[in-house]
């Protein structure tokens, strides 16, 4: 049995989200969400961490190579998040308050399903929305605390 690792790989994005409940009123809005809910929206430059496990491969010495994990990061974060609107331009976060915490749990659902079969998992994603301000999941597994 090989040596358990962690191997992490960040990307960056840019979005503009609004966090606003159609089924309270604005000042409740307001009251809630604060700027966040601005009619507009406003934008993030956004910094995502995912972090993998898994165990070296004997023949490359990798977890899984870093190429691989920013195809895999392009195509199911970026291209479909990168200059959108999460509230209306992004597919998979329809019907989603798009929060850090909420983005992080349908990422996370995202980019699991594509690893099945895989050698190596998922361990933890960290969202920063701004150098100030973070969300880490752990996965579902471990929501409880």
């Amino acid at each position: 049995m090989g040596t358990l690792m962690f191997i992490t790989k960040q990307i960056e994005f840019c979005a503009a989200h609004r966090l606003f409940r159609e089924d309270l009123s604005e000042e409740e809005n307001r009251r809630l969400f604060g700027k966040c809910a601005n009619p507009f929206g406003h934008g993030h430059n956004y910094v995502l961490e995912a972090t993998f496990s898994g165990t070296p491969d004997k023949t490359t010495g990798m977890i899984v190579h870093f190429d691989s994990l920013s195809r895999l990061l392009e195509e199911l974060v970026f291209n479909p998040m990168d200059h959108r609107h999460l509230n209306h331009d992004v597919a998979f976060l329809k019907g989603e308050l798009p929060t850090s915490e909420n983005i992080v749990i349908v990422l996370w659902e995202k980019i699991s399903q594509t690893l099945n079969g895989q050698p190596f998992s998922l361990y933890r994603l960290k969202l920063s929305s701004s150098a100030r301000n973070a969300v880490e999941y752990f996965g579902p597994e471990k929501r409880e605390v």
